[in-house]
């Protein structure tokens, strides 16, 4: 059943006020954040209110504006996908934006107040995306990410962050015109913009050109930093590392990744991309993609561009979960949304603390780390273990039903791809934790204990316990992603 409903638009509005109010507050640090604060929390609050209804089998509906009596062009519908998307965003928002306070205050950094504002405005536009309707209001919102972002990717306004930031953008801008054409082309060939659990589609329509648009939505859809358009995601690294969490575990990444999933579930659907075989093809990319970003990880001394090469890699396993079209499979790519959020965030935020206790960034600088960050390493060692998919972490669960999926398709090659790629992941991942725990400090440093500020250490620590109750309690994340698969099968 279809509920009319104002909760998904205020989900999104919230922020927005939230933005206003930080730039009226500008002058007192302290209101400014408690509206950052405020604002993060009601967004949270708003999206828990929709999941029982959602959990029952109905969907919530608004329309801001139509071009044209039953022609919406700004319209919400919040189903099983978009709610486990925006509540994993919505969630974690309020951690970063905490962690953002230490992190900030504790580097005396400039702009403050354009950082929070844009943060705010990022997150309004990811929860617009998650509870799209429609082709045009997905594509508005995922533009306003890419606007939005670009100062916070550019934050430091130094020659390198000015050309790394405009690399960002180059890239997302300019991928997402395919996007936009592919749109119009879904349009042009099923006369609507509107999502539907079995695709949109007619079955007269020319399979050439539904092929070529598939692709051209792969292409539009940079985000999903599938190769070879992942080049933005390790230039991004220039970010604060808050900055980075948000990019990586939040939103952009994330946003990426929820609309691939929506084109193959709600404008292709699965009987179809069965007919193309285009689930095969999204295979294929997608497990070079796992494969190719790993060994680029491996390579890495740099932490936060390791993390970016891992993120790259990460990504493509819910691609692959989705291009699998099995139940198994599918649940995979979808609750692995939530538990490589969990895990990326904690390491990112671990970065982060690293950096503003230590001014440390590189990998081969943390050597006995955990003797002056027992709090900050323990939690890296929990986000690295999960995402090599090691029990009893969220990120096992995943790769479980991952695995489950690939053997339902007969796909076994996929099997070895996911194998290697824990190999792989341990490779780049246990160094980091080995050393920490077990090499002695570098000369003339002493094991006195030196964590970040409580409000950034309290955060990765939040995230931390996530990772291990979404492995002992994934209920939320299976009951959702069992509905979705429900319904576009």
């Amino acid at each position: 059943m279809e509920i009319e409903s104002i909760k998904p638009f205020l989900a999104v509005a919230v922020s927005l006020l939230g933005a206003a109010l930080i730039v009226v507050t500008r002058r007192s640090p302290n209101i400014r954040e408690g509206c950052s604060v405020v604002a993060a929390i009601l967004k949270f609050l708003i999206v828990l209110t929709m999941i029982p209804a959602v959990l029952d089998g109905n969907t919530f509906r608004y329309t801001l504006l139509s071009l044209a009596p039953g022609i919406p062009i700004i319209a919400f519908r919040v189903d099983a996908l978009g709610l486990l998307f925006a509540a994993t965003a919505s969630f974690l928002w309020i951690l970063t934006t905490f962690y953002s306070i230490g992190y900030m205050r504790s580097l005396q950094e400039h702009a403050q107040t354009r950082y929070y504002f844009c943060f705010a405005i990022t997150m309004s536009a990811t929860i617009g995306v998650a509870f799209s309707s429609n082709l045009v209001t997905l594509y508005l919102f995922y533009e306003l990410i890419s606007i939005a972002t670009y100062p916070l990717v550019a934050h430091k306004e130094t020659e390198e962050a000015f050309d790394k930031g405009n690399k960002y953008v180059f890239y997302l801008m300019m991928t997402s015109k395919a996007l936009l054409l592919a749109s119009f082309l879904a349009y042009a060939l099923s006369g609507t913009f509107d999502f539907k659990p079995n695709g949109m589609f007619p079955s007269e329509a020319n399979q050439t050109l539904l092929t070529l648009t598939y692709f051209l939505f792969l292409v539009g859809i940079g985000k999903a930093a599938i190769m070879p358009f992942h080049a933005w995601l390790p230039a991004a690294m220039v970010a604060p590392t808050p900055v980075s969490a948000l990019l990586h575990a939040v939103a952009v990444v994330n946003t990426g990744i929820f609309c691939v999933l929506r084109i193959m579930f709600h404008v292709f659907g699965v009987e179809l991309m069965k007919e193309l075989d285009l689930g095969v093809m999204t295979a294929f990319i997608a497990s070079f993609t796992i494969i190719m970003a790993s060994i680029y990880a491996l390579t890495r001394d740099n932490l936060k561009a390791l993390l970016a090469y891992s993120t790259i890699s990460q990504l493509s396993y819910m691609v692959l979960g989705g291009a699998l079209l099995t139940p198994g499979g599918m649940a995979g790519g979808i609750i692995h949304i939530a538990n490589h959020a969990l895990g990326k965030i904690t390491l990112f935020l671990c970065a982060g603390s690293i950096y503003v206790a230590s001014h440390k960034t590189k990998v081969s600088e943390l050597n006995g780390m955990a003797k002056r960050m027992p709090f900050t390493m323990a939690a890296f060692t929990i986000g690295a273990l999960s995402l090599i998919a090691i029990p009893p972490l969220g990120g096992f669960i995943s790769k479980w039903y991952l695995a489950l999926g690939s053997i339902e398709a007969g796909q076994y090659p996929v099997i070895a791809v996911l194998a290697t790629s824990t190999i792989l992941n341990a490779c780049y991942f246990i160094p980091i934790v080995h050393a920490a725990f077990f090499k002695d400090l570098p000369p003339g440093e002493k094991a006195e204990r030196q964590e970040a500020p409580t409000v950034m250490v309290v955060p990765l620590v939040f995230t931390a316990i996530g990772i291990l109750v979404s492995f002992f309690m994934p209920s939320i994340f299976l009951d959702l992603a069992r509905m979705i698969v429900g319904e576009v099968r």
